[in-house]
């Protein structure tokens, strides 16, 4: 089920200081396949997928669906934003909307993650006012930790799944201005 199937999709390109968040494009494909197949990119996300079973199945314009954003630098797409309705975590995350996110290890470290997921989120909050957001992520993973408590996420809960730690982040809807 997507999170924002309520929502007119694709929006307008979302534009920051150094990056576009877009719609995928097929020119994005190869991407793709380096992201889901790069074993520091799935560190702590279970491990990577066989390059040969995405190039088999990945569709010819991959993660065409409301709230997969594609986030591009300089013309080239170096990560990729999802925002989708929780459906398996905790029992606190099902139904919200919840916040996920993928670089290229060499756009690690500038500040694009950051950049783009508080774009993302203020166009979510645009979109759909008042709905809160989740994100989960291992303990372990202490950049994506220091992201979520960056981006105004406060810890909900802590659990064990997957053979690790995971914390669960809550951040408040927005309520819009009268």
């Amino acid at each position: 089920m997507s999170a924002l199937g309520v929502v007119a999709w694709p929006p307008e390109p979302i534009r920051t200081e150094r990056l576009v968040l877009r719609e995928s494009e097929a020119r994005d494909r190869a991407v793709f396949i380096e992201l889901l197949a790069s074993p520091e990119v799935h560190t702590y996300l279970g491990g990577p997928r066989p390059r040969p079973e995405l190039e088999r199945e990945l569709p010819e314009v991959p993660e065409r669906a409301p709230g997969s954003f594609v986030v591009e630098l300089d013309g080239a797409m170096i990560g990729l934003i999802l925002l989708r309705r929780a459906t398996k975590h905790r029992p606190a995350a099902v139904g919200k909307a919840d916040l996920g996110y993928l670089f290229l290890p060499r756009a690690w470290g500038f500040g694009y993650a950051a950049e783009a997921c508080a774009a993302a989120l203020d166009w979510f909050d645009s979109a759909l006012p008042g709905e809160p957001v989740v994100l989960a992520t291992q303990t372990a993973n202490v950049s994506s930790m220091r992201l979520a408590v960056k981006l105004g996420f406060t810890e909900v809960e802590r659990f064990h799944a997957w053979d690790a730690e995971q914390w669960l982040g809550l951040r408040s809807p927005v309520t819009p201005s009268a």
